[in-house]
């Protein structure tokens, strides 16, 4: 017999709420679901360390890609399945599984979906699921979290972005697998385990979540013009392809910064640091994801 915990970001929303997730469970048989609500995303990770201790094997999730990185971080080798409920903003992960913004659906696919084992990465020994970067992708993001994403949904990516275009470059050497791969001035440095990141963009091509790799962006770009390019390329999906932008592929990525700058997780701000420890452990979680079409 299954034991399903559901682990609720009390502050983010989908359907009808809360009350027609207990309805929705009750309709196919989980009555008395081992529940927890949370006002903040960092608070998921001790109700879902409890969730486990009292026997639950599957964790609903509710929330968005912040508390789905809180919740991963913890599940990941417990041996207990992740199920997504995307009540986000962006619900990148969701996104790039096929998990729908429809409740009733969402339930279906976590208690009769595929299960399918995917990597997870880590920054300086926490695990992340999406993506993880450092300078100006995480000020972006950090400045969006004061409030604005929460008036404007997903354009106040667009916002704080024009704002930290002047963000400034910094020194830093990058090895992967253990050789020198860039030494030179960056603005950013994004590392994903996905390909579409904000905005549905096609930052890595190719990626997949499951090949025991993770992707390695550097951003080069050091005027709003720059970016300006070096972002259009990201929309169309060829990031790859502009003179500021270089991409790589590996299991373990070493980052050394000339200053401290913040850096992020799945959309959550993180204190400013020099040193960036980056490595990939596959198949470490399995999530819940729609069957196969055939």
């Amino acid at each position: 017999m299954t034991t399903v915990a559901v682990v609720a970001h009390g502050a983010k929303s989908l359907g009808g709420g809360l009350g027609e997730l207990r309805e929705v469970l009750a309709r196919e048989g989980v009555t008395d679901p081992i529940w927890f609500e949370v006002p903040k995303s960092r608070k998921a990770p001790a109700r879902v360390r409890q969730g486990l201790r009292e026997g639950a094997d599957l964790v609903f999730v509710w929330g968005g890609d912040g508390t789905v990185q809180r919740c991963v971080d913890v599940i990941a080798g417990s041996g207990a399945t992740l199920a997504i409920l995307p009540a986000g903003t962006a619900n990148l992960l969701a996104t790039n599984l096929g998990v729908p913004k429809d409740l009733t659906e969402a339930v279906r696919i976590g208690l009769h979906g595929q299960r399918r084992p995917l990597d997870v990465g880590s920054v300086n020994g926490e695990r992340f699921a999406v993506m993880a970067g450092a300078g100006f992708d995480a000020m972006m993001i950090k400045d969006a979290d004061r409030g604005l994403k929460d008036r404007v949904g997903r354009l106040a990516y667009v916002w704080t972005g024009a704002k930290n275009l002047n963000t400034g470059r910094t020194k830093a050497r990058i090895t992967v697998d253990g050789e020198t791969w860039f030494k030179g001035r960056t603005a950013c440095v994004l590392v994903g385990n996905v390909g579409k990141i904000l905005g549905g963009a096609e930052a890595f091509e190719g990626a997949r979540p499951d090949d025991g790799l993770l992707e390695l962006g550097v951003v080069t770009a050091g005027t709003p013009l720059q970016w300006t390019r070096a972002l259009t390329r990201t929309a169309v999906g060829k990031a790859e392809r502009s003179p500021f932008v270089q991409t790589t592929r590996g299991r373990r990525f070493d980052v050394w910064l000339k200053r401290p700058l913040p850096y992020e997780l799945d959309g959550g701000d993180r204190k400013p640091t020099k040193r960036l420890k980056i490595r990939v452990q596959p198949a470490a979680v399995t999530v819940c994801v729609p069957e196969p079409i055939p």
